[in-house]
Order: C-alpha cells, then sequence, then structure tokens
C-alpha cells in the first residue's frame, strides 16, 4: 500500500534551487535521478516474490550504488563499497573526478548504475518484463544508450563509471553472506513440526509447540500477490551470516545448531516457551491475540477516536523490558496506551478529533500495514513514506534539522543511502534471531493450546495445565445446548473463542464480512487471505516492529524533528474500497500519525490485530529497532563526513 501525506495547510509552490556546477548556474530539478531510480526498484519490487530481506538488501545496494557514485565526486564524503573493502571483497578505485559539470557525470553515472544493478537482481521476478521497462523507459527520458557496458571509468565516461559501480555490487552480492548464486536458499535450516493445514481443525500433528510450522495450503498467494505452489519454506533463516552496514562483533552473539552457526545480532534472548518458567506469558500472548480478534466488527458499537489527540506520544522508555511487564502495555480492548498530543507543535493547534468505528479501524490498518497485495515490502514501505515526507511541501532538506538546505541530489542520495543501510540491518538482525529461535507462529499456538484444552480451572471440563486460559466472553468451553455444540454435542467440552469468524463466512470480499462470532478455536483463522494466513518465517521477532522502529529513530536523526512535516501525516481511506479480505471499511477516516514513531508503534501493533503476532514477539523487535536505526544514522553520518 502506497503511503500519502496529507496537511490542512494551503498547497504550496516548490521552488527549484539555483546551484552553481561547472560555472554556470542552472536549476536542478525537485524530483530527482535518484528519486527517480529509487522508484523504479520499489516497482520492481512489487513485480517480484514477498521477500523482505531480499528486498532491504536490495534497497540497501542499489541505494548505496547511488551514493558512492556521488561521493565520488565529492571532496568530503567517503565512499562506501567504491575504493573500500567490505566483507572481504574490494572494489578498487583509484581516480578523483573533476567537479567540473559533476551535476550531469552524477546523474548519467547514477542511471547507468541503477540500470545494471536492476537488470541483475529482478531478472527472475515474475512480472519482470513491467520492470525492465520502467528501466528502459527512464534511460531513454534522457538518451542514454543502454548498450554501453564499458567500465573503463578512467576513460572519464559517467556511464563506464555507473557500469563499474553496479559490477562492483554485482560481484559483492556473490559473496556477502545472501547465498545469492543459490537464489538465497536455505543451507542448512529444516523446520522440526510437520505443516498445519489450516483448512482442517485443530492442529493435531504438531510436537514442538516453540518451534515453527509450515502451513500446507496447496497453492500460497505471498503477499505480492504471486502464486506459489507446493511447501512454504522458511525464507532466510540464515539471514544473520548476511555483511551488515553498521552492525559490528559487539552485538554478536554466534550459536550452533547441527554443526551450523547461527549469527544473531542484538539477541534478545528466549521468548517465552509452552513448558518454560514463562509458560504463563507464553498462553498469555497467544491467547491476546485471539482477544484482538473480536474486535474486528465494525458492527458491534465500539467507536474510538483514531487522531492524534488520543494516539500515539508513546515514549521507549515505556517499552516494558519483561515479557511479565506486556500484561501492562497492552490494552485488553485494543490499540496503543498512549495519550495523544495536546496540540500539534507545528501549527499551534488541537488535533481535530477523528471518530471511527473501532473495527474499522483495526481491520484497516491490519491490511494497510501489511503491505499487500502489491506490495513493496516492509523496507520498501518505508522508502514510500520517505519519499512522500520528502515531497511534502513543508519539508525543507536541512540535514539533522540544521544548516543550509542540502541540494536535492545531495540530500536523496543519502537518505536512500542511510535508511537502506537500516533496513538492511533490520532485515540481518530481525531474521538472525527469527531463524534461530525459531519461533511458534499464533495460527499454530492457539489452535494447538485450544486442542490440549483449558488452563483456568482444574474443576471444569478439558483442563489441561498448558492449555489455552479462559475469559469470559472470549474464551469460553462449548457446553450442551450451546450452537456450536455439534448435532451429537461432538463439541461439549471444546474450545470455542469470540473472535474474527474467518474465510468460512466469505464467499465474495468485495461484498461480504465475516464479522465477529463465537467459533470453534480449532478453527480459527488470523484477518489475512486464506491463500496467505500467515508470513512463511518464525514470529520471534516481529520484522514489522523492527524495520518501522529503524526507520522510524533513522528518519527522526535524519530530518531533526520526530514530527512529519506539518506535524501530521495521513493516508486516505475510502468507504468500502480499501479492504482486500473482506468489504470495507464501512465509513471513510484516514490513517494519522503526528510522529514516525507514532507511525512505526501502529505498524506494530497492526500485527496481533492481523493474527500475525503476539505481544511477544512485538517489543523485542521494536527494541532492536531502535538500536539500529541510532546505528545507521550514526554510521552514515561518518561517511558524509568523510570519516569511513
Amino acid at each position: 500500500m502506497k503511503t500519502t501525506l496529507n496537511t490542512s495547510l494551503a498547497t504550496v509552490v516548490l521552488a527549484t534551487t539555483m546551484i552553481s556546477c561547472g560555472g554556470s548556474d542552472f536549476q536542478q530539478p525537485e524530483t530527482t535521478i535518484a528519486k527517480k531510480w529509487n522508484k523504479v526498484v520499489l516497482e520492481g519490487i512489487r513485480n517480484d516474490f514477498a521477500r523482505p530481506t531480499v528486498h532491504a538488501r536490495n534497497l540497501f545496494h542499489t541505494s548505496a550504488a547511488m551514493y558512492d557514485i556521488w561521493a565520488a565526486f565529492s571532496n568530503d564524503a567517503s565512499p562506501y563499497l567504491l575504493g573500500k573493502t567490505i566483507g572481504g571483497f574490494n572494489c578498487d578505485f583509484n581516480r578523483q573526478f573533476s567537479l567540473d559539470d559533476a551535476f550531469w557525470k552524477r546523474q548519467e553515472a547514477i542511471s547507468f548504475a541503477m540500470y545494471r544493478l536492476i537488470r541483475h537482481r529482478f531478472v527472475r521476478s515474475p512480472d519482470v518484463e513491467d520492470t525492465f521497462r520502467l528501466a528502459d523507459e527512464l534511460m531513454a527520458e534522457y538518451n542514454y544508450d543502454t548498450s554501453n557496458e564499458s567500465v573503463d571509468y578512467n576513460s572519464g565516461d559517467p556511464a563506464a563509471l555507473g557500469n563499474y559501480v553496479a559490477q562492483c555490487y554485482i560481484d559483492y552480492g556473490f559473496q556477502d553472506g545472501s547465498n545469492e548464486n543459490l537464489l538465497h536458499g536455505n543451507v542448512s535450516y529444516t523446520p522440526v513440526n510437520p505443516p498445519l493445514a489450516p483448512d482442517q481443525p485443530g492442529n493435531p500433528n504438531i510436537w514442538d509447540m516453540n518451534r515453527w510450522q509450515s502451513l500446507n495450503l496447496g497453492t500460497y498467494i505471498d503477499q505480492s500477490g504471486n502464486v506459489v505452489e507446493g511447501a512454504i519454506e522458511f525464507l532466510s533463516p540464515e539471514w544473520g551470516r548476511v555483511d551488515p552496514f553498521a552492525l559490528t562483533s559487539d552485538n554478536l552473539t554466534v550459536y550452533n545448531r547441527d554443526n551450523y552457526d547461527y549469527l544473531v545480532y542484538h539477541d534478545p534472548g528466549m521468548p517465552p516457551t509452552f513448558d518454560g518458567p514463562l509458560g504463563d506469558e507464553y498462553r498469555w500472548s497467544f491467547a491476546l491475540v485471539s482477544k484482538w480478534s473480536a474486535q474486528l466488527d465494525p458492527a458491534d458499537g465500539v467507536m474510538i477516536d483514531i487522531s492524534p489527540a488520543s494516539q500515539g506520544n508513546i515514549p521507549s522508555s515505556n517499552f516494558p523490558t519483561t515479557f511479565e511487564g506486556h500484561r501492562q502495555f497492552y490494552q485488553a480492548e485494543g490499540g496503543d496506551i498512549g495519550n495523544g498530543y495536546d496540540v500539534n507543535p507545528i501549527t499551534g493547534e488541537a488535533y481535530a478529533a477523528q471518530i471511527v468505528p473501532r473495527g474499522d479501524y483495526a481491520r484497516v490498518l491490519a491490511e494497510f500495514w501489511a503491505d499487500g497485495p502489491d506490495s513493496e515490502t516492509p523496507p520498501g514501505h518505508w522508502f514510500v513514506i520517505m519519499n512522500e515526507v520528502m515531497e511534502h511541501p513543508l519539508f525543507e532538506r536541512r540535514f539533522e534539522g540544521q544548516g543550509e538546505e542540502l541540494q536535492p541530489l545531495e540530500w536523496d542520495v543519502k537518505a536512500y543511502f542511510a535508511l537502506g543501510g537500516a533496513m538492511h540491518d533490520s532485515a540481518i538482525s530481525a531474521w538472525g534471531v527469527k531463524g534461530w529461535y525459531d519461533y511458534i507462529r499464533p495460527i499454530s499456538a492457539i489452535r494447538a493450546m485450544a486442542d490440549l484444552g483449558q488452563s483456568s480451572n482444574p474443576d471444569l471440563a478439558n483442563y489441561n495445565q498448558n492449555g489455552i486460559p479462559l475469559e469470559t466472553g472470549l474464551i469460553e468451553l462449548v457446553e450442551a445446548g450451546d450452537a456450536l455444540a455439534g448435532a451429537n454435542n461432538e463439541n461439549v467440552g471444546k474450545i470455542k473463542l469470540y473472535a474474527w469468524r474467518g474465510p468460512d463466512f466469505i464467499d465474495d470480499p468485495a461484498v461480504d464480512v465475516a464479522g465477529v462470532g463465537w467459533i470453534l478455536a480449532e478453527n480459527w483463522w488470523p484477518y489475512q487471505r486464506p491463500s496467505f494466513v500467515t508470513p512463511p518465517f518464525a514470529g520471534y521477532v516481529s520484522g514489522h516492529s523492527t524495520y518501522s522502529r529503524a526507520a522510524a529513530e533513522l528518519l527522526t536523526l535524519l530530518t531533526g524533528s520526530e514530527y512529519f512535516p506539518g506535524g501530521m501525516s495521513g493516508f486516505e481511506i475510502t468507504a468500502n474500497e480499501f479492504l482486500v479480505f473482506e468489504e470495507g471499511p464501512s465509513v471513510n477516516m484516514t490513517l494519522q500519525w503526528a510522529t514516525y514513531r507514532d507511525a512505526s508503534d501502529q505498524s506494530s501493533l497492526s500485527r496481533i490485530w492481523g493474527g500475525i503476532h503476539p505481544p511477544a514477539d512485538d517489543i523485542p523487535g521494536r527494541l532492536i529497532g531502535e538500536k539500529v536505526g541510532i546505528d545507521a544514522f550514526n554510521h552514515a553520518k561518518g561517511y558524509f563526513e568523510g570519516n569511513n
């Protein structure tokens, strides 16, 4: 889903900037070549399989290539790979370029580098023709000769420099630990559980309730809308071995399983386990996902204010530091614990309330932040958000919010480089954790606990100390005479949930709403498409929480303000035209965020409403993302200042 920023202020006409280059003044375009190529990359991601780790790497490498070319014409900045050795790979460079006509040389070199990289990285995409067409059209717009494949940058040809930089990144990519030569396939990891068939009741075949379980869907539709046949493999469980950007050995823990080393950066430690000392937190955490599922009914009469007057403004110091502390952080009625803001600090006026049905809000969040279908994946989503921020009429290109405005191209390449590094390190950190801890997803845990019984009262039927905890009105036992009891009372004693009723209650998503009601727990579904159900990798930690918090911290430092331009951004939702899984929402609304961190926190909560993550996955991801974003910004800043 693309994010669109809006403002109540009058439209401001953007002025072009006069700069000096090669002795002549000219108007540097606001829409830079870097931004144009970044948008081609984002479209390439939408046309590819939904691989958030791979695309975080693609976004970083393409952004770093553009930055390297910009830095090659700078007397102060230091390139990243050009002329450097990264991960044992050396990209030789021994030429100092003249600054005469640097703008045009940079523009041409960037174009050739991006063209070569895109054609290499997306060649196996399902919709590769569309991606390549966009790349060809952009080259044609500037009359660049795509047949020029020279890498002899010493000739002074900017195209050759671009081709050379692209080749460095292509060659480096084959040895950076991502296993690109085997299409990023897994080397050692194998799942311990047999697959779950969601269209069958319960979870009868699981044997380790702490470990990830694949899904057997027959035909699987990934987040980008692509059809995948056969078994669903764990995506990137060994991604911790990929060369990072700002992560260091000080952040690293190495574990070994089956004679294979798993590299884990910012290790959060073991999550709550089914049979461990935090078993109660395990049961509470996954049961909360079921309880929040009960809030996905737009007709339940619950209305909430979704504006910054009531939402957001949660300091990270309020994040719980123990799993036991999660119970005080997550509200039973859903949403965050923030109290919002008294006034918009930019306008000095109070934020206007926006009252909407809670069920509409929760469903919209679950789909909006899911980044699909036609997904640019979470790291790409934050590039979309940053592009919209930079196109806002009130945005100023002041690095860290200080000093003179940077020229558009300089700002864009630096911003992309820094955000790309943060998204790349987020993928390495989150998926390193995912691969090692291999943690179970809600659909597996909720069904498996319910199969065992209830853990609340040994005097009631179907008691098992490891079963799901009961809660009146939300998680109960089926009794005789219950509508779910069955014709022969075969379901009496089973667990029932008051929750989103699932895809069996939707014939046509364009007009049907499943609603919320009592269902057998053995038939519980996340609020997702039945052909998707849950992402193809372990839950702990949440990738959304990690990516989003890292991006929020980086944007805050980069712009010098925690607030979106104008003190608020938003995404407009039209009634009955936005949702994909079912009809809705029932009213118009605008998702609103005062700060980048507010948007990040909303992304995290959306995954609980969507049935994808329990709280145990969320907070550790946010805390990792906070560290990653800050470290990535400071590391990028060192390159800008010529210190790295």
